[in-house]
């Protein structure tokens, strides 16, 4: 799990994301398998589009890799009120972007791309800390030695 304070840089990256583009109606960060990680998404149940971005992410991935094309970076999907694109961040997240039909699709991608990168990194460096990180040793609780003495037979 990502530590709170990189969540917090995450989420202030995608507040600040939503601050330059404004056509952009939601930001979500979240694992590959679809946990969120931080969210900017008013109105929007933030942990659905993370389930649903994971299961988009599961078929881009098979789809690049049956057709050669290497590893996942990015999906586009163009509703009829807008746009939901899914960036690579890093190795294990990715950033999901509502978007306004009116908005440039190159400077989704563009601004899309570059927010990724950024969160990428915080997300590999938090969790490459927290693998680095010895686990705390666990004290074994102290015994009580009891006097205890075998049930006499009768005699």
């Amino acid at each position: 799990m990502v530590p709170e304070a990189e969540t917090r840089s995450v989420l202030d990256e995608l507040q600040r994301l939503r601050a330059r583009v404004p056509l952009l109606s939601g930001a979500l960060a979240a694992s590959t398998d679809g946990l969120v990680l931080a969210h900017d998404t008013p109105g929007i149940e933030a942990e659905g589009v993370a389930a649903l971005t994971a299961a988009a992410l599961g078929v881009a991935i098979r789809m690049t890799e049956a057709t050669g094309r290497g590893g996942f970076r990015e999906l586009l999907v163009r509703g009829e009120s807008g746009y939901i694109a899914t960036y690579a961040a890093g190795s294990s997240a990715v950033l999901t972007l509502l978007a306004e039909d009116r908005i440039n699709v190159g400077r989704l991608h563009l601004e899309g791309r570059r927010a990724g990168a950024r969160i990428g990194e915080l997300v590999d460096s938090a969790l490459e800390r927290v693998e680095r990180t010895p686990p705390m040793p666990r004290t074994a609780p102290a015994r009580t030695t009891q006097n205890r003495t075998l049930p006499q037979r009768p005699t």
